[in-house]
């Protein structure tokens, strides 16, 4: 009902994305993605590629007059650094394929299963798909589906909680309202001690040319029970959101609720009590499910993590061998950023809130937004008379 595909390379001319089921009449603006995009590339540790880049789409078909028309939303990114590429990239039979060659993979990266997978010997051929400049794609795409849940009264809202050993200390996904605003942050972390912490370590790494990870936490407000369903295993959420997380670049660990937590605590203290209230409804005081029981959410606020790996792009690369020559040698070396984890929490909502506005359609239909928001309000309606 509702799906996107991306296609283009990272130093090809642009990326393009196309999003098809969106329901028509929903208000959206370049300007509203693009506020979007500029998250993206924020963040204290990024790299050079974000001071050549100004990402902006431009709409080339399924929006009018500032609303959604039903057929495909077609959006294209250009890639600002694509200029310098054009010899190397070039698709016709004159490319320049002698300069820029990569032959010596890089450890963590796609490179070398990528180069077997497709049998290249030019291993640009697959890190220019493999990068993550691909996510600006995805955050468009999301962005869209964003629009969509605001309408419907839903919020995301996400931030970072740890890079390297620095940690914030609360983090527990109790129900309350949204965390205070992350504008004016450097790494998206509501903590401003930890977020200096932050800055400092990922200054060090940079300064020891190595790179550092971390974790990030998004929270979804105003999600009514009953998305998702625990009747077949691929239309559970929680797998649902689980696979789009883990499918950013670099995320290696996904969580829901307490997690990884519930491992070693006893189920006494692991399940959300529940209680009734005329004016609410069913409700729970504690949320350590974090919103989704049996693959179904529950009403309560939607707490996810995802854990990304340290860059694998290093200043001082790590050991590897030569794809042609089989000879032993430092891994290849790219522009890339020392800490991208803020930059990945922003593409975090993007598929949250994508994953999100598909079980929405799903469970309330419509082909214009009118349609699905009067199916929307009934159903919010049944759920506070239970």
């Amino acid at each position: 009902m509702l799906r996107y595909l991306t296609a283009g390379e990272s130093h090809g001319p642009a990326l393009t994305v196309i999003v098809e089921g969106m329901p028509s009449g929903l208000p959206l603006t370049e300007t509203y993605i693009n506020r979007q995009l500029a998250r993206r590339q924020k963040g204290y540790g990024r790299g050079g590629r974000m001071k050549i880049e100004n990402d902006a789409v431009c709409f080339l078909s399924g929006v009018r007059g500032g609303l959604t028309l039903g057929s495909p939303v077609t959006m294209y990114i250009e890639n600002k650094d694509g200029d310098n590429w054009k010899e190397i990239m070039s698709p016709g039979p004159d490319a320049d394929l002698n300069q820029r060659v990569v032959t010596r993979p890089r450890p963590g990266h796609a490179d070398l299963a990528g180069a077997i997978k497709y049998r290249h010997q030019d291993i640009r051929n697959v890190l220019e798909r493999s990068s993550a400049r691909e996510t600006a794609a995805r955050v468009a795409a999301g962005s869209t589906a964003r629009k969509l849940l605001a309408e419907l009264g839903i919020k995301i809202t996400g931030q970072v909680v740890r890079i390297g050993n620095v940690v914030v200390e609360d983090k527990n996904p109790d129900t309350g309202k949204p965390e205070r605003s992350l504008a004016g942050t450097q790494l998206l972390c509501a903590d401003t001690g930890a977020e200096q912490g932050m800055m400092e370590a990922i200054a060090q790494a940079r300064e020891a040319g190595d790179t550092l990870g971390g974790i990030f936490e998004i929270r979804v407000y105003g999600v009514p029970a009953g998305l998702g369903s625990y009747a077949q295993w691929d239309r559970k959420l929680d797998g649902r959101l689980a696979a789009a997380l883990m499918s950013i670049q670099a995320v290696k660990g996904v969580e829901i609720g307490l997690g990884f937590a519930v491992a070693g605590l006893p189920g006494s203290r692991v399940q959300d009590e529940i209680f009734h209230d005329p004016d609410r409804g069913f409700y729970r005081c504690t949320n350590w499910a974090g919103g989704i029981e049996g693959g179904v959410t529950n009403g309560e606020t939607l707490v996810v993590r995802a854990a990304m790996k340290p860059i694998p792009t290093l200043g001082r690369p790590l050991r590897s061998v030569d794809l042609n020559t089989k000879d032993s040698s430092c891994a290849a070396v790219e522009r890339s950023d020392v800490c991208a984890v803020p930059a990945a929490c922003v593409v975090g909502e993007a598929v949250t809130a994508w994953e999100l506005a598909r079980v929405c359609l799903e469970k309330c239909g419509g082909d214009s937004l009118v349609e699905l928001r009067d199916n929307w309000d009934r159903y919010r309606y049944h759920t506070k008379q239970v």
